[in-house]
């Protein structure tokens, strides 16, 4: 890259850390930090939740498999995810603002006490943590690579760096800095992702006398499909049970992007912040993948690992101009960062309200020893997380820690999360909660020591079925029995089905 690129990259690190300094006079207790105060306007949050919901790993692992097999992945995972968010927002999302209202929480585990009791809060918390260990540290290793292949610049500096400037910005602003960042990263993104999809196009037209589709006709057989015809990553049923794990993530079992909801100012804007996240995950990846689709007819003979780690950075050098190499690197540090930072927020509201007052009672958590244990919580949790994107390759590289780990995590605490908040499964009591839980971690654990065979399709949702199964087994069964709902689970179920 030349000293202009490089300026670009500086500045939007700096332009990170001055938001950060902006936000921080918002920042008066741990609601300021964690929720915003429950003031986020639809339009921010819904671009939030947008932007939060992908990173780097976009860029470097689903690059790869975008390069290697075609229009697969926009169905399984762009549309997916659109149709999953606008179904949400109307069966699921509005209930978050609802149950910050009515119980004031800060954090999406924190109602787990009151719907089930202590110990399933503590379950569902501590496993959540573990798996978003995981899906953080994909993260980080993903911005590494895609310095590495931008600048030559070692791995180990690509993580270190983008980690230390979400540190400060994070620790210093809390959730306001965090979203006003996610609308810059939105901006830079728009305009890298449209640039470059133009530059593309440009160079098909002119080197290959192609138009878009007589350039998606000339792509490898196979290529342009919605489905995998075989068994495995982008076949119909693997499809649809990943359909089920986006459902459950999206909507909330994914903490930081229940957060966006939480903090909205109310279930109406909660649902049309939804809506306009679903909107721009049907269109905009139609732009991003694009480039990467095509890329067969720019760089042929590559093997999807080699696609993974360079394919993004050898287009953004071929088709963008001086300066513009630089803002596509700023944007791909912009998702990154967004998710990153999102996600250390929210594991460290869960930390906080929900797991250290069982240690150490009697904490102010709305004065200054809240937002003491909030920055501390948040340094020491991402530090993990980058330990974990550093040795990323232990763990099967970015998309194996992204699909076989993360999304069959996801399921068993997602379960008693989500479906906690409905009337239908009010006798699902906290027994349900902890033994679908670890029942689900249980079956994945089994599947990844070899134990317990099964393709990778059931093998992806096989934990998340476990969960569910098990969930409603035991609710049914108290219902049998008699078992009483508890008058406090009654009262707020009806809360959280009252509309605004």
């Amino acid at each position: 890259m030349s000293w202009v690129d490089y300026g670009m990259v500086v500045a939007f690190l700096v332009g990170m850390v001055l938001i950060g300094l902006h936000s921080k006079k918002n920042v008066k207790n741990a609601e300021d930090f964690y929720v915003a105060g429950g003031k986020v306007p639809w339009w921010l949050a819904g671009v939030s939740h947008h932007v939060t919901g992908y990173s780097g790993v976009v860029f470097v692992g689903y690059a790869g498999i975008a390069y290697a097999t075609g229009t697969q992945i926009y169905f399984w995972w762009g549309m997916s995810i659109a149709i999953a968010v606008a179904l949400g927002s109307i069966i699921i999302v509005p209930r978050w603002p609802r149950l910050r209202k009515f119980l004031g929480i800060q954090s999406p585990t924190e109602y787990l006490k009151k719907r089930y009791d202590t110990a399933s809060q503590v379950v569902v918390a501590v496993a959540g943590i573990v798996s978003k260990l995981i899906d953080v540290g994909a993260k980080w290793a993903s911005i590494g690579i895609l310095v590495q292949g931008f600048t030559g610049i070692p791995f180990w500096v690509g993580v270190l760096s983008s980690a230390l400037v979400s540190i400060y910005y994070m620790s210093v602003g809390g959730l306001i800095a965090d979203l006003w960042t996610d609308f810059a990263q939105w901006v830079i993104q728009t305009v890298g992702g449209i640039v470059l999809f133009v530059g593309t196009l440009i160079f098909l037209k002119n080197e290959m006398n192609l138009g878009l589709f007589q350039a998606f006709q000339s792509l490898p057989a196979g290529h342009v499909s919605i489905f995998n015809p075989g068994r495995g990553q982008g076949s119909v049923t693997w499809s649809l049970f990943y359909f089920f794990v986006i459902l459950l993530s999206y909507n909330g079992g994914t903490w930081s992007l229940a957060t966006r909801f939480i903090s909205s100012k109310d279930d109406k804007n909660a649902h049309k912040g939804a809506l306009l996240s679903a909107l721009l995950y049907l269109v905009w990846p139609l732009v991003v993948f694009t480039p990467m689709w095509l890329g067969p007819l720019v760089f042929s003979g590559w093997t999807q690992a080699e696609a993974a780690k360079n394919l993004f950075a050898a287009l953004s050098k071929k088709f963008l101009p001086t300066g513009l190499i630089g803002l596509s690197l700023a944007a791909m540090y912009a998702n990154t960062l967004s998710m990153c930072t999102s996600d250390c927020n929210t594991i460290s509201a869960v930390i906080t309200r929900d797991i250290l007052p069982i240690f150490k009672k009697n904490i102010d958590q709305e004065g200054k020893e809240g937002l003491h244990l909030a920055r501390v919580t948040t340094f020491v949790f991402m530090a993990l997380t980058v330990i974990i994107g550093l040795i990323n390759q232990k763990f099967g590289g970015v998309a194996g820690m992204i699909l076989s780990w993360f999304a069959a995590l996801l399921g068993p605490t997602a379960i008693p999360l989500l479906l906690g908040l409905f009337p239908a499964f009010k006798h699902c009591d906290g027994k349900a909660a902890i033994l679908s839980t670890l029942g689900g971690f249980l079956v994945f654990v089994l599947t990844k020591a070899g134990a317990l065979k099964l393709p990778p399709d059931l093998g992806l949702v096989m934990p998340t079925l476990v969960a569910f199964i098990v969930y409603c087994v035991v609710g049914f069964a108290n219902k049998a029995s008699g078992k009483k709902v508890p008058d406090e689970v009654e009262t707020m179920l009806q809360h959280l089905g009252e509309k605004a």
